[in-house]
């Protein structure tokens, strides 16, 4: 019997690598990895804040958390903020990320949850563009 061809995957553009060549996405569990960070480097946007650390631990894998206050409202709305939060960082962090990092995507009241999809893929970028970049002080 032969075995199943490999579907090809219809979300990969031409030039996308695939799949199996982005760094692999961990999600943060541990209030420590949280703290530590919040005490790092941050960036704000429109939409979201992004807290970031280097870990220095040899892991190469991507580590993100997800964070929205009561500020944000009830808990359907922070759930769904989550899960915008969520499917942003599928999106942008394997192509757009550094291995060996923490994120954090922190929720803003209103804008996380009314912001349109494509602002927040945008603001996200933006935000890991300033992170990576080398400061000018």
């Amino acid at each position: 019997m032969k075995p199943p061809e490999a579907k090809s995957d219809p979300t990969l553009g031409a030039g996308d690598p695939p799949l199996a060549v982005f760094p692999r996405l961990e999600t943060l569990k541990v209030r420590a990895d949280f703290l530590s960070a919040s005490r790092a480097a941050r960036r704000g946007t429109s939409g979201l804040l992004l807290q970031a650390r280097f870990r220095d631990d040899g892991n190469p894998h991507i580590r993100v958390g997800y964070t929205c206050s009561k500020k944000i409202g009830n808990a359907v709305a922070r759930n769904r903020a989550k899960r915008r939060l969520r499917e942003i960082a599928r999106a942008v962090l394997p192509k757009h990320a550094k291995p060996g990092w923490d994120y954090v995507l922190v929720g803003k009241p209103r804008a996380t949850i009314d912001r349109a999809y494509d602002a927040l893929l945008g603001d996200l970028r933006y935000a890991l563009k300033k992170i990576h970049s080398p400061s000018k002080d």
